[in-house]
């Protein structure tokens, strides 16, 4: 028998190149829980990051980054599975986004400006994406010393920023259950936890860390922020014309 997966010769259960099974199995409700289960479980799973990540970020992302890269969720998928909870908690109680958010006219509704930020609202996971890549490269100018590429800090605000997403998520979920409004209360809780898992990533001995980790992480918002409008307004304007 040939290996389906990588063409290697196969003489048991399983190739010995690849591992990928002979015979795969049916999916079936079986499959489905169980992989479920597999992303949710607490050890080295979706709910064991996110214990971790709150004890000890800065240390936690280090040791990924250098020694053990299974006890953590994959941080690409991290952020935008926990951006996704965000933006489901968001829309099962119709609670108004307070992350990012911009109005228009009445007569602005079918704008470009609008379609993108409407875009960025439904899309958080691969914003945020786009987004770290901005606030990753004024960490690397602020922390130039530091034995760290430009990937490894967006790794770090994978993890960073997806935690601010369930941060966001839990003062939604509790907004729309007692009907008060938290969603800001959550933005500064969530944007203050950033701030401290990147300063103590960098070292938590001294307070500029800190202060390098909140200007960073404001610019690359602020930035994300004005791109989206400026090439939004440009485009308006050209077809307005």
């Amino acid at each position: 028998m040939v290996c389906r997966n990588c063409g290697a010769e196969v003489t048991q259960n399983y190739c010995p190149n690849c591992g990928q099974p002979v015979q795969l199995k049916r999916i079936d409700g079986h499959y489905i829980a169980h992989e479920i289960q597999h992303v949710l479980h607490f050890e080295k799973g979706i709910l064991y990051t996110v214990r971790e990540l709150l004890i000890n970020p800065g240390r936690n992302v280090r040791h990924f980054l250098t020694d053990n890269r299974s006890r953590l969720v994959k941080p690409v998928i991290f952020i935008i599975v926990t951006s996704l909870i965000y933006t489901l908690v968001l829309h099962f109680f119709h609670i108004e986004d307070a992350y990012i958010k911009f109005r228009g006219g009445e007569g602005e509704r079918k704008s470009i400006t609008l379609t993108f930020f409407k875009w960025v609202t439904e899309h958080y996971g691969y914003a945020n994406i786009m987004m770290g890549v901005l606030i990753a490269l004024f960490l690397k100018l602020f922390f130039r010393k530091a034995d760290y590429n430009f990937f490894e800090i967006l790794i770090l605000l994978c993890f960073t920023m997806g935690m601010n997403m369930l941060i966001l998520a839990v003062f939604a979920l509790i907004q729309g259950i007692v009907h008060a409004n938290l969603m800001g209360v959550g933005a500064i809780l969530g944007f203050a936890y950033c701030t401290w898992a990147i300063g103590q990533f960098f070292g938590k001995g001294t307070a500029v860390n800190y202060l390098k980790a909140f200007a960073a992480y404001l610019l690359g918002f602020m930035i994300f922020i004005f791109m989206i409008l400026g090439v939004g307004l440009s485009l308006d304007n050209l077809l307005n014309r």
